[in-house]
């Protein structure tokens, strides 16, 4: 087995070549294991169902024992994909507190951190772009239906 990334892997049945890949994944793939869905209200505004999570984004954790807890995102650690929430911790055997590490495919995002602006852009433009391209989708059924109208009678 190779030791380096490749680009080229598509699937494995083994877990120690799935645990592998992660391992090895280049910084930019990693960003996108730490994508998180969208609550329904966000993902009607922006058009697309999930994000990745970014420090200060206000998340509702949805499995696990602190589901139903909703926090801020105090810390996203791209090496391990965990990502830690402001008020889900627990209490460790010398007595100190610690916060949980969760998976970001375990929470929700109820509000986004918009102060990066190029993020903001992002999204904004994505929402646009979806939008567009339904308009066109539409405008293209009504002209379909009026020219089979017109050739019918």
């Amino acid at each position: 087995m190779k030791k380096t990334f490749s680009k080229h892997w598509k699937a494995s049945k083994q877990p120690r070549k799935q645990r592998k890949y992660l391992k090895n994944l280049p910084l930019h793939l990693r960003g996108k294991q730490l994508h998180a869905h969208l609550s329904k209200e966000l993902r009607e505004k922006y058009k697309t169902r999930s994000v990745r999570i970014v420090k200060g984004d206000k998340v509702k954790v949805l499995r696990g024992k602190f589901k139903g807890k909703q926090g801020a995102v105090t810390r996203v650690d791209t090496k391990n994909y965990k990502v830690y929430v402001s008020g889900v911790e627990f209490k460790k055997v010398d007595g100190s507190i610690a916060q949980q590490p969760l998976h970001a495919s375990n929470l929700m995002v109820v509000e986004l951190n918009l102060q990066d602006a190029k993020r903001r852009l992002k999204l904004e433009s994505f929402s646009k772009h979806v939008s567009q391209v339904v308009q066109d989708k539409v405008q293209d059924k009504k002209l379909v239906v009026k020219q089979s109208a017109s050739q019918n009678s």
